[in-house]
């Protein structure tokens, strides 16, 4: 079974999404085994659909072939059972084979990322976007940040030139420009929740009909992100605003020791929990010994406030 582009449509419109670390070896190359197992885990959890090879993935280190093997092995796990998105990027000629292999290999949808490195003009980005979309029949989300941000009148003009561009994922944390957006674009798109460490902007997120964001800490407590993205649902404000203070405001401070620690600390917490999967791939560098201590620590702290 593949979902088509409503039924993606629906799952990425309400639920929260899951963006599963890449197994690496000892060796540092892929590990097709601990991977399998990592999706026959998580898929036991309420997500809505599933994004593989993704930031918290670290396609930014996966060769193409790498993203092929990872969109196999996802296929093989949880084909037909949640939406699979894979990723696409770096430049628009490999984006364009990555989406090709996506769709050949039976990933239902597409995290289309920034061009790699360069500063680019929005006329630039739109036709970036464009020949992407073009190239494949796969719904695809656009992911705004870094050096790939559109302003609200080019994300307007994909939606006209790109039938197959179905979301919108923010990886920036700019609520005006976001809210811009969403008003220009309306329901044309789904929005989708994209900075690192989504949860600390959820409530913002909701307030301007954003329903839906990647968690990366549900890599390593699972039934916790669950359980915080149902009390945000349900507006359960009082426990929301506890658990932010308590874990994802310290767990944040703890992230910005370092770049790269939105990986890097999701990759320690999967280790921490039982679940290795292997060393982030240089240039990102592990947590220290004290930073893993205080991460069980702030692991211990939300699993207790979610019980």
């Amino acid at each position: 079974m593949h979902f088509d582009h409503q039924q993606l449509r629906a799952a990425l419109s309400d639920g929260l999404l899951s963006f599963p670390i890449t197994d690496f070896d000892q060796a540092g190359e892929f590990d097709v085994p601990s991977y399998e197992a990592r999706l026959e885990w998580l898929r036991q959890y309420d997500v809505s659909a599933l994004f593989v090879a993704g930031g918290t993935g670290e396609f930014f280190s996966l060769t193409t072939r790498e993203v092929e093997t990872v969109v196999n092995s996802a296929v093989r796990v949880c084909g037909g059972r949640l939406p699979i998105l894979s990723s696409a990027g770096r430049n628009v000629r490999d984006a364009i084979e990555q989406a090709r292999i996506a769709e050949e290999k039976g990933a239902d949808g597409l995290l289309l990322m920034p061009p790699y490195l360069t500063e680019c003009p929005h006329e630039g980005l739109v036709d970036y976007v464009s020949r992407v979309c073009a190239a494949t029949n796969l719904g695809v989300v656009l992911y705004n940040r870094a050096n790939g941000q559109l302003d609200a009148a080019s994300v307007l003009r994909l939606t006209t030139q790109c039938p197959n561009l179905i979301g919108f994922k923010d990886g920036v944390g700019n609520i005006q420009a976001l809210n811009s957006i969403i008003k220009t674009v309306g329901d044309r798109l789904v929005y989708i929740g994209g900075v690192p460490t989504a949860e600390i902007f959820a409530e913002a997120y909701m307030a301007i009909g954003v329903n839906t964001y990647s968690s990366a800490v549900f890599n390593f407590v699972p039934e916790e992100a669950v359980k915080f993205y149902q009390l945000l649902r349900e507006g359960r404000t009082a426990q929301v605003s506890r658990l932010v203070e308590k874990f994802f405001v310290p767990f944040v401070a703890l992230r910005e020791h370092k770049r790269g620690y939105a990986v890097s600390l999701i990759k320690a917490g999967a280790e921490l929990i039982g679940h290795p999967g292997g060393s982030v791939r240089t240039p990102l560098v592990m947590p220290s010994d004290d930073e893993r201590a205080e991460l069980e620590r702030l692991i211990g702290i939300f699993r207790q406030m979610t019980r």
